[in-house]
């Protein structure tokens, strides 16, 4: 039996179902149906289908009803933010991560000692979902997609404000839930010319964010007509979708990512990330305070290297 207030050096691992707690006996966003899930956020890399029961936000289960219907799970056990719960013992908190809607960090308690799971988070406003919040923690165990000090986000305005230069139509490639309410929330407030067409698999998930008070703004189901026009329509569609149109005349392709790789122009790009970068994951060390960095999803080795012996840094993948 561990001891209390001390660090459990294997409080989680990842095994073949993902990353577990057997402490707890659950896993957190797993990669195969298990028994019993903790999930963060609704994507489809985090929140699988087939497991036996899951705690997760009320956004997130609507989400996964939507998508997986009777698969999402045998038993949905929604935690509001900010209320702690229980299972086999081990306390857990959801707090806003402020990646998508009902996106949440997973404050884990366990035997005096607080390890906070990032899931995947950001910290640049975003007016459709929960911002994200500090939390103190002895472990912070972070995602590290953008973990390099080469990679650093533009100001997402300035991003977006590209557009008012693109006097075609635009077919804008984004991942459907959450980056793409983003951009029509963005385009809104920022490129007011700008009529949005939304791809008809789109709309089920604008309808969640209507139901939640998450309204993204203005926007109007894709009519084949319509685009027949210049009128400066932008039409949001997802990524099979956008790259079908590889060859699509009349528009210019644009694809929302902070990846360089899916930048599909060199003269026109948009880089619009809903993950932390080098700066946030530094900023997040900051307010979190905790003793120790885990780090997974993404490389974590910058950051052992960036603090040396002042924090000790575990690569959990």
């Amino acid at each position: 039996m561990p001891s209390d207030n001390v660090i459990i050096d294997d409080f989680v691992y990842f095994d073949e179902k993902g990353l577990y707690c057997k402490y707890g006996s659950f896993y957190i966003d797993p990669r195969q149906p298990v028994k019993t899930a903790v999930i963060s956020h609704a994507h489809a890399d985090h929140a699988v289908a087939g497991n036996n029961e899951v705690y997760c936000t009320g956004a997130t289960a609507a989400f996964m009803q939507l998508r997986y219907g009777k698969n999402a799970a045998k038993e949905l056990k929604i935690a509001p933010y900010h209320q702690p719960f229980t299972i086999n013992g081990v306390q857990i908190t959801f707090v806003p991560a402020g990646h998508i809607l009902g996106s949440a960090q997973i404050l884990i308690e366990y035997r005096g000692i607080r390890y906070l799971y990032t899931g995947d988070y950001k910290l640049q406003p975003d007016a459709t979902c929960e911002p994200l919040e500090w939390v103190k923690a002895d472990v912070l165990i972070t995602e590290s997609t953008f973990a390099n000090p080469d990679i650093l986000h533009p100001d997402p305005i300035a991003e977006i404000q590209k557009l008012n230069d693109i006097k075609s139509n635009i077919l804008l490639g984004a991942y459907g839930l959450g980056k793409s309410q983003r951009l029509i929330n963005l385009i809104s407030e920022h490129v007011r010319q700008k009529t949005m067409l939304v791809h008809h698999r789109i709309m089920p998930l604008n309808a969640v964010y209507e139901k939640m008070g998450f309204s993204p703004g203005r926007y109007q189901l894709y009519s084949r007509k319509l685009m027949k026009n210049q009128q400066e329509y932008v039409y949001i569609v997802p990524p099979f979708t956008f790259d079908s149109y590889s060859r699509a005349t009349g528009v210019k392709r644009l694809f929302a990512s902070g990846w360089k790789n899916l930048q599909v122009n060199g003269n026109d790009t948009l880089f619009i990330s809903d993950h932390a970068d080098w700066n946030d994951i530094l900023i997040t060390i900051e307010h979190t305070q905790p003793q120790q960095v885990w780090t997974l999803h993404g490389d974590g080795s910058y950051l052992r290297k960036h603090f040396g012996n002042t924090i000790f840094v575990k690569l959990l993948n």
